[in-house]
């Protein structure tokens, strides 16, 4: 016999959509500057690694706030040793900000919604370079 859905099932078909509020994409060595010189609007790059437990809990909050930017795209540090070098990563997990094909540098900021989007904006103040 066959129950009529009821509020409980519905709560569990919430519980199966993704938290992300952005598209976030995977970027390799191999793909990393053609991508980013392709899109248009505001990318956050995020360099993170396996083993790194800041790294695993941005991977799980970030997608989940609400930020100025159209995507965030991650890199794994492990196995983009070219990209890490390019863009001098010295620690994870490293933020860069690129706007339609320019790079606006690092950000250094604490990972809550309110310290990023600020440190976001004060990076689009600065003069863009190319891509490392």
């Amino acid at each position: 016999m066959k129950r009529p859905m009821n509020a409980d099932s519905e709560c569990q078909l919430c519980d199966i959509v993704s938290p992300s509020i952005v598209v976030e994409l995977e970027l390799t060595d191999f793909d990393i500057d053609q991508r980013l010189l392709a899109m248009s609007g505001t990318s956050l790059v995020i360099f993170t690694s396996v083993g790194c437990a800041s790294c695993r809990w941005a991977r799980q909050q970030l997608p989940g706030f609400d930020l100025p930017i159209e995507r965030l795209c991650w890199v794994d540090a492990g196995n983009n040793g070219g990209a890490v070098e390019r863009y001098q990563v010295f620690h994870l997990p490293a933020l860069f900000v690129v706007r339609d094909g320019e790079f606006y540098g690092a950000l250094q900021s604490r990972l809550t919604p309110g310290e990023l989007s600020e440190r976001l904006a004060q990076a689009l103040n600065r003069i863009p370079e190319e891509l490392p």
